[in-house]
């Protein structure tokens, strides 16, 4: 990552401290302004502007665990960059197993999981206390975004810094976490462009002290040192795409608020773009369909009407991880929904690279060394029969539109939700962190399927 991008963005958010507005005052005055999507347009406008990490400063509602707080004023909880506590109990089961013994019941979680577990531990009890005690007393938090595309995540929660006055001067509470032992420098999405080395030594600082998650003595999970390792293969992946994106308007990284703009610019040309693989959907007669994750609803669809070159890709072991994927954008007309879907085709393996990350406890997929699969120069493909018949419902392109579901749903839509339903309860370890971690926004995102159906059936035939 260049330190120079870093440091633009450092200075970008410093002017964005002084230029704050205390949105605290007028909501004693005039009631809480919600912060809405006409708010955070005009905020993007100029990429210039001074004030472009600043989210704003809203009155604290709630802490609900070390990781989630909720503000007046937003529509979402909110997603603490860079940490990732551990779990709180917050089922009666979850409490009576714990009981039977740490040893036993991190043993057996363990047994059942085929990656690095997420359950609750009493570390993750420690976390939500030392988050209840940061903020004792404070009533305003002041958010900050990490880089200017980056604001919300799938489950379209924002993506923030949160600080707060404290002893009079003002904390950045996502290094103080860190600095506690409270949670790992969590780089699994990224490394921080505004805070890297501020998060580097506070995790040095916690680990050398022995706090928190670094103390032997503890209950919380014993696998740090291979999560970090994996998360920061991760990170470096995606700095390596950013460094070859940078200038180049062909690269495309799917999780900012203007991919959808950018993809629908550059319709006909071969672009690549970096994602990670959210769902893969099979079909016995047509394609197959590799959905890249962006916001739940809204994913990039990948089209394979040729199943052995899927399986030569080697994607069907990498769901959850990153991948480039490379091809024109085309477009197809969706009938039920009367409006055109951006998708690629993939044709040859090598369109697609996989990252060369394995998460712990996985073996590599085929493919994953992070260098393009060779075909054979007699290399064919199988067209599709009936284009029209086989290929993917369309997704929505507006990146902001995230969860937000209106009466004009399709029923092409409401299949997909339903599909997406399915997929998480037949695969819920694979789910995105955030909705492990936030139940409310998981319940959130059932609550919006369980309505879409409730239109369908509504809907006339």
């Amino acid at each position: 990552m260049h330190v120079s991008r870093r440091w633009r963005l450092r200075q970008l958010g410093l002017a964005a401290l002084v230029g704050a507005v205390a949105l605290a005052g007028c909501a004693k005055r005039q009631g809480v302004r919600r912060y809405d999507r006409t708010q955070l347009e005009e905020s993007l406008k100029n990429p210039e502007d001074s004030g472009l990490l600043l989210l704003g400063s809203f009155p604290l509602l709630k802490v609900i665990d070390g990781d989630t707080l909720k503000v007046a004023g937003l529509d979402q909880t909110l997603r603490l960059l860079a940490i990732d506590t551990e779990e709180t109990f917050k089922k009666e089961k979850e409490r009576r197993a714990f009981e039977q013994g740490w040893e036993r019941y991190l043993a057996e979680a363990e047994a059942k999981s085929r990656g690095p577990v997420k359950i609750p531990t009493p570390l993750g009890e420690d976390a939500k206390h030392f988050a209840a005690d940061f903020f004792k007393g404070v009533r305003t938090v002041h958010l900050e975004r990490d880089h200017p595309g980056e604001v919300r995540g799938r489950f379209n929660r924002f993506l923030t810094y949160v600080f707060a006055d404290k002893g009079g001067e003002r904390l950045n509470y996502n290094v103080e976490c860190v600095r506690a032992g409270m949670s790992p420098y969590f780089t699994k999405y990224g490394y921080s462009h505004r805070f890297h080395d501020e998060l580097v030594a506070a995790q040095a600082e916690a680990r050398a002290a022995q706090r928190g998650i670094w103390d032997p003595a503890k209950m919380h999970y014993t696998d740090y040192d291979a999560r970090i390792a994996w998360w920061n293969a991760r990170a470096d992946y995606i700095a390596a795409f950013e460094e070859e994106a940078e200038g180049r308007d062909d690269y495309v990284i799917l999780t900012r608020f203007d991919a959808g703009e950018r993809l629908k610019a550059l319709e006909g040309r071969e672009v690549t773009i970096l994602a990670t693989i959210a769902d893969i959907r099979y079909s016995k007669n047509g394609p197959i369909k590799v959905l890249l994750g962006r916001r739940m609803f809204s994913d990039f669809p990948v089209i394979f009407f040729d199943h052995d070159v899927f399986e030569q890709t080697g994607m069907r072991r990498h769901k959850g991880e990153h991948v480039r994927v490379r091809g024109v954008l085309t477009t197809w007309y969706n009938k039920y929904k009367k409006e055109d879907v951006l998708q690629i085709e993939v044709k040859l393996p090598g369109q697609v690279r996989l990252s060369p990350v394995v998460r712990p406890g996985s073996e590599p997929p085929p493919g994953a060394a992070g260098d393009e699969v060779q075909e054979p120069a007699d290399a064919a493909t199988t067209e599709p029969a009936a284009a029209e018949a086989a290929s993917p419902e369309p997704a929505p392109d507006d990146a902001l539109q995230g969860q937000s579901q209106s009466g004009a749903q399709t029923q092409s839509q409401t299949r997909d939700d339903d599909d997406r339903d399915d997929a998480a309860h037949d695969d819920h370890e694979d789910r995105d962190d955030d909705a492990e971690r936030d139940a409310e926004d998981g319940e959130a995102a059932r609550t919006q399927a369980r309505a879409a159906r409730t239109r369908r059936s509504a809907a006339p035939a």
